[in-house]
């Protein structure tokens, strides 16, 4: 079998240095907060060219507490991608508010920054792009049509941790960007985790105020915050990932280049990336007209595969009230259709990859000789 992602050799090939950082957390005798925990948060914000980093529990508290430090509540709207993990929407609707679905460009799966401005309306008061699948959304048009019409960015940056823009890395392009630690993502904790980063100090400090129940001095509180915080453990383990983190990215990359190469010919239609874009393949997303069938076939011959993701968010029962119908967004449900994301991971070996090519080549009835080197 060659597995999906597998975590525990990421554990191994770092345990020594995970295990030292664990027993650090423990022997501080500060299990909320701490050392661990500001330290990762420096860390965090000098790898994404930010001012600040805010740790907090997970990914989806950071993209609410982003919202609900920009005051997004009922009756506001927030543009959201059509094609996302469901996420991203419920942050918004965790506020009260209301996502409003613009289609991604079928080329890069993420958002068309040409059809956001349509959606605006006098309600409107962010912009969420997604980094979808590791690859950085077209941030300079969505940041201009931001601008101009007066609304915050908050970037869903939970896929993407050291993608480029431009050059740039992910991070402070927005008003604030909001990752997640989830173990399965490039920088994944060992449970959940999450952060923020920003360059604006207000907004830093609203989060910071936000995340520990609405309180910066102990027993007074300034507003009806959560609790939502990093946990030093997670933040010890976090810090040791980050200091291997480009060098997996990297191991990811060539694992995708080795994907390009080989999968021509397959009858899969391949990721594309734009100039400007730097991906972290954190998903290797792939499609194919006869998507269950092939991931039947691919399963059969040793190969795990996933679909990210199966129904998009308009269709879900959660959102059944929105009144949306199937035809509505058909280019998000047409991935949802078609996609399938193929094994991929520092750890995963280029023999795993030849194999997984070789299988994709023989279910296409293709050669394997011909796109296997």
């Amino acid at each position: 079998m060659i597995p999906f992602l597998d975590l525990g050799a990421a554990y191994r090939e770092l345990q020594a240095e995970i295990n030292a950082g664990v027993a650090r957390a423990l022997a501080s005798g500060q299990y909320i907060g701490g050392p661990e925990v500001e330290a990762f948060e420096a860390e965090c914000a000098t790898y994404c060219g930010a001012a600040h980093a805010i740790g907090v529990a997970n990914g989806l508290d950071a993209l609410h507490l982003v919202l609900r430090a920009m005051d997004v509540g009922p009756g506001d709207e927030v543009i959201v991608p059509s094609n996302t993990y469901i996420a991203t929407w419920l942050a918004v609707s965790q506020c009260g508010a209301t996502p409003v679905p613009v289609e991604p460009d079928a080329r890069t799966y993420n958002i068309d920054p040409a059809l956001i401005e349509a959606a605006i309306t006098p309600r409107t008061k962010v912009v969420l792009p997604v980094h979808l699948y590791g690859q950085p959304a077209d941030m300079d048009p969505i940041l201009s049509i931001a601008r101009k019409h007066g609304l915050r960015v908050l970037e869903d940056g939970a896929q993407a941790h050291g993608a480029r823009y431009k050059g740039q890395r992910l991070g402070a392009h927005g008003d604030a960007v909001a990752w997640s630690f989830y173990p399965g993502k490039n920088l994944g904790a060992m449970g959940d985790g999450g952060a923020v980063t920003t360059n604006d100090a207000q907004l830093a400090d609203r989060i910071r105020v936000l995340r520990n129940y609405g309180s910066r001095v102990k027993y007074v509180n300034e507003v009806q915050g959560y609790n939502s915080r990093l946990d030093p453990v997670q933040a010890a383990i976090l810090r040791v990932k980050l200091a291997n983190l480009d060098e997996w990215n990297s191991r990811r990359s060539t694992i995708a280049a080795r994907y390009r190469q080989g999968l021509v010919g397959c009858g899969m239609t391949l990721p594309y990336v734009p100039d400007w874009a730097e991906p972290v393949w954190h998903l290797y997303v792939v499609q194919h007209p006869q998507r269950d069938a092939l991931q039947k076939q691919l399963g059969d011959a040793g190969v795990s595969t996933l679909i990210h993701y199966p129904i998009p968010p308009h269709l879900q029962l959660a959102y059944s009230a929105a009144g949306y119908v199937p035809g509505q967004f058909p280019i998000a449900e047409r991935i949802a259709n078609q996609c399938l994301s193929l094994p991929i991971g520092p750890h995963l070996g280029v023999q795993d990859a030849n194999n997984v090519i070789a299988a994709c080549a023989s279910t296409a009835g293709a050669s394997t000789k011909s796109n296997v080197q």
